[in-house]
């Protein structure tokens, strides 16, 4: 589904129910991805921090090539803080956009050392006063290495599909989104429901071709965007069919 594309119909659906129904997504989820967890290598949170900085446009696969070389060279914020930018920028540059991402790596590096003695923060705020860390990346470290002070819920582009398709918001929003997806599920499963939703994209429920013969929970008749998607590429097949006459 295109960001065009309206949310399929909710059949006046209430809150209890929709929060009843996102408890049995939750299920088959954690039925379907057993182990899913952050996919970004990391041995500290701030090797986690500068992983989900570099992760801004490129894949985190092509984000675990390039750490290796950056935490051997720079494993904390004291020791990335005296790196010269030409030697950053060298190693982020397989991420893309490297020199701004080497800019804020360094800026970033420099403010926890100065402000934080080298210490990740561990709230919403302090986070996002980084260079680079906006509250999505605010919020994978905090759910991954500090879970008791969980805020908020990660929202990338998988989440941003898949939460739609499931009829879980309406909202393209990522914040707003978030909020609709907090209200639906219990604070342990925050950051589970990020994970496992990025593990689903890729596997099945992608963005140009969702393989909803294969899916768990649109075989399970818990998706409200099934029916829509096979009716949609019953259309398209039938034109090109004809077309090929």
């Amino acid at each position: 589904m295109s960001a065009q594309e309206p949310l399929p119909s909710l059949g006046g659906e209430r809150i209890g129910e929709r929060r009843e129904r996102a408890a049995r997504l939750m299920e088959a989820l954690h039925a379907t991805y057993p182990d899913t967890r952050v996919a970004l290598h990391h041995a500290t949170p701030f090797q986690l921090l500068i992983a989900v900085i570099l992760s801004a446009q490129c894949t985190d696969e092509r984000v675990n090539q390039v750490t290796p070389g950056l935490f051997a060279a720079y494993p904390d914020a004291a020791a990335m803080a005296q790196a010269p930018i030409a030697d950053l920028e060298r190693l982020v540059q397989p991420t893309g956009f490297f020199r701004q991402k080497a800019k804020n790596l360094l800026a970033g590096a420099q403010r926890l050392t100065d402000v934080y003695g080298g210490e990740i923060p561990t709230d919403i705020a302090g986070l996002t006063s980084i260079p680079g860390a906006a509250r999505k990346t605010a919020n994978v470290v905090i759910s991954n290495c500090f879970p008791e002070n969980a805020a908020g819920i990660a929202v990338d582009t998988h989440v941003q599909r898949i939460a739609r398709r499931m009829g879980l918001t309406r909202s393209w929003e990522p914040v707003k989104m978030e909020q609709d997806l907090i209200k639906l599920l219990d604070r342990d499963e925050w950051n589970h429901v990020t994970h496992m939703l990025i593990d689903h994209g890729r596997a099945i429920c992608k963005a140009p071709r969702p393989l909803c013969d294969e899916c768990p929970i649109a075989i399970a008749q818990e998706c409200p965007a099934r029916g829509r998607i096979i009716a949609r590429r019953t259309t398209v097949t039938a034109k090109r069919t004809a077309a090929q006459r």
